[in-house]
């Protein structure tokens, strides 16, 4: 079964006058759905537009997997764990928030800066902290998540080539960039599909190329 869920009917969010704008794909904060509070481990899918000099002063977080994919532009990021990084597109970067982290995110570039972010419930609560990233992660590597039981798999398509899904319980498709057709579908930028018992399932890229997240989660 797919379930596609359009980018324009993401939740608005953020705060304008700080220069944040966010699109939430399920219930998130002060958006509260009842009926979309997860999708298997996936808590959250946010795509983040900060202006220049726009970020997220410190927080904390705890029992969460962050992972965040930069469309455009650099992303600061600091933690009270000591790690001070910037990530650029194309680099995976991932906050294990464990039994607890604070965390500063902000757009210290040159340009404008979009990123998305992804929260997924760990199997076990509890652990200490940590902080990856994976810079320039090549097309089609998958990056395992094991505390999550989940597997991103970055997939970067030429106009018209097609590439076969990962047969999986559920899978979670988020389109960067391009349009592809999927399952009868066609999905473009910011769309995603939630697609439950994977089989047989290809992405074809339509109209050029495209690039595509593609989340392989468990039970």
């Amino acid at each position: 079964m797919i379930f596609v869920h359009r980018s324009e009917d993401r939740y608005r969010g953020g705060d304008g006058a700080a220069g944040i704008d966010t699109r939430h794909a399920l219930s998130f904060g002060p958006f509260y759905d009842p009926d979309n509070l997860r999708f298997g481990p996936i808590l959250a899918c946010n795509e983040e537009r900060l202006a220049l000099g726009a970020g997220f002063e410190e927080h904390p977080h705890s029992h969460t997997e962050i992972v965040t994919w930069v469309i455009e532009g650099e992303l600061t990021h600091r933690d009270s764990a000591g790690h001070s990084t910037v990530v650029r597109a194309g680099d995976v970067a991932h906050l294990s928030a464990a039994s607890g982290v604070r965390h500063v995110e902000r757009n210290d570039g040159a340009g404008p800066l979009t990123f998305l972010q992804m929260w997924l419930a760990p199997l076990e609560p509890g652990g200490a902290p940590s902080y990856t990233v994976v810079p320039g992660i090549a097309d089609s590597t998958p990056y395992a998540l094991p505390g999550a039981g989940a597997v991103l798999h970055v997939l970067r398509l030429a106009g018209g080539e097609r590439t076969a899904l990962p047969e999986a319980v559920r899978l979670y498709v988020h389109v960067v960039r391009g349009r592809v057709a999927l399952g009868g579908e066609e999905l473009g930028p910011g769309d995603a599909a939630r697609i439950t018992g994977a089989r047989g399932l290809a992405a074809v890229a339509v109209e050029g190329p495209a690039e595509l997240l593609v989340w392989e989660l468990g039970g």
